[in-house]
This record gives C-alpha cells, structure tokens and sequence, in this order.
C-alpha cells in the first residue's frame, strides 16, 4: 500500500514531524517536571509546552481562521467552524518515566465531530491518523489501512485502561465488574491503547474524567477503523468524560450495559 496523499494527510504528518522535534529530543533526558495539580500529582515538561507551541505555529501559519484548544496554553477562536484539539503529549507520566507509551495527539473538529486526526509515537516511528480518506499506519512494517476486530463477545475480548485506580465510587465497581468478564486486561497504555484498537490488537478501552484533548484526535482513527467510541451514557466521545471504545458494535453494547449496572 502506498501512502495516502490528501492534503489532510500531509499536514498532519507535518504537525507530528514538527512535534517530534521538540519531544524527542527530551525523551529519556532527566528534564524538569512541574505539577499543574496542588491536590495530586499532574505532570508537565518543557517537552509539552514546546511541542504544543511549534503546532500552533503551524496551524496558524496554515489555517489562521481555525480554532485552537491545546492543553498547555489558552484557546482561540472556539467559536470557529475547524477547532484543531492538541495533546502535545498525552502521557506525559510515561514520559517522564521513560516509557515509549506516550504519544502526541491533534484531531480537527468540524461544528464538534471529530473528522481527522493523529497519534503521533516519535520514539517507536510510528504514526495513526484518520483523514477523509479512512484511517491509516505508518511505520516499521510498511504502510496500511487499519481496521478492528470483529469480536463480539466480552469473555473474548482484551481491554486496556490506564489504571484502575482512575475509577472511584460506583464507577469504579462497575469497571471491575468488566475487568471480570473479559479475557485480558492491561493497564498503562494511556494513548496508544486506542491506536491498538484500531489496528486490531485489542478490543475495549475504557477510561473516566478525560478532556476534549485527551480524545478528540483519537475518534476518527477508532471510527474510520471501523469501532465504536461515546461517552458510557452515549453522548459524543469529543466532549471527553466516561469513555468507551470498542472494536465492534456488539462488542460496545455488552460493555455499556456492563458499565451502566
């Protein structure tokens, strides 16, 4: 398969190109880390500030009119019909740790769908985006359209989450309700764990408390693949919140059903 060249395609290879720059050559460096969180522990490093600055800078250059909502710095223009939504690197506790699980995202919304994106991993070369075209891999191993499992049934399914420990009170019960009936769990995947679902790997994720930036660029990778992501109530997957990505219809519904008690 040859790459795909949309415009669409081209440009986010050029926002990760861009990123990369700033994050890798941080990676596994011993740099500072800061806490955004008095009441716990939310990481940020220079690599997140200045992979997300060197994005805006070409969104701006390239669509001035367009939105922007980043994690690290303020938005603009909401009010536009293109918001692009960056997570220079979402993951940053696997960063910090020197764990290649992190992974820099950027999805563009049209009027709050999610109609591209990307997952950026730098250090393993490795690039899944969705564009207009349908949703793709690049990297060691050549170049191919991603696509989901068909499973259907929970008892054979493999579901991946952060941690556990993300849940608390009757959520957190109802996640361990899931993690019961599955086949596999596996923890600390953060971004990635949703490019697994769509390249076939895995089967479930499931995560709580997420923002827009944690999930917007990830929803048309997952839906183009051919799965399914909302919000555990059903709502859009763009708002952030309760989440559930599954690789199959059938797959997403057992889940819910699971998840809501």
């Amino acid at each position: 398969m040859t790459m795909t060249t949309t415009p669409t395609a081209s440009f986010l290879r050029r926002l990760a190109a861009a990123a990369a720059a700033e994050t890798l050559p941080r990676f596994r460096q011993a740099g500072a880390v800061n806490n955004k969180l008095a009441s716990g522990f939310d990481p940020v490093t220079e690599a997140d500030r200045e992979a997300e600055r060197a994005i805006r800078e070409l969104i701006e250059m390239e669509h001035p009119c367009h939105g922007v909502l980043g994690e690290e710095f303020g938005p603009v223009r909401l009010d536009s019909r293109h918001v692009w939504v960056i997570d220079p690197v979402d993951g940053t506790r696997s960063f910090i740790s020197g764990i290649p699980l992190w992974g820099t995202l950027v999805g563009l919304t049209d009027g709050g769908d999610a109609i591209a994106g990307m997952m950026s991993q730098p250090f393993t070369g490795e690039l899944f985006f969705a564009d207009e075209s349908g949703a793709f891999y690049e990297g060691p191993g050549g170049v191919r359209r991603l696509a989901t499992r068909s499973t259907a049934r929970l008892a054979d399914a493999t579901l991946c989450t952060t941690t556990p420990a993300m849940f608390t009170g009757a959520i957190r019960a109802a996640y361990d309700r899931l993690e019961r009936e599955v086949r596999l769990a596996r923890y600390g995947t953060d971004c990635y764990a949703y490019c697994m679902l769509a390249a076939g790997h895995v089967d479930l994720v499931v995560e709580t408390s997420l923002q827009p930036y944690d999930i917007v660029a990830l929803v048309p990778i997952i839906e183009k693949a051919g799965g399914i992501i909302t919000q555990i109530d059903g709502g859009p997957a763009e708002q952030g919140g309760d989440i559930v990505a599954a690789a199959s219809a059938e797959l997403h519904a057992a889940a819910v059903e699971l998840l809501r008690g």
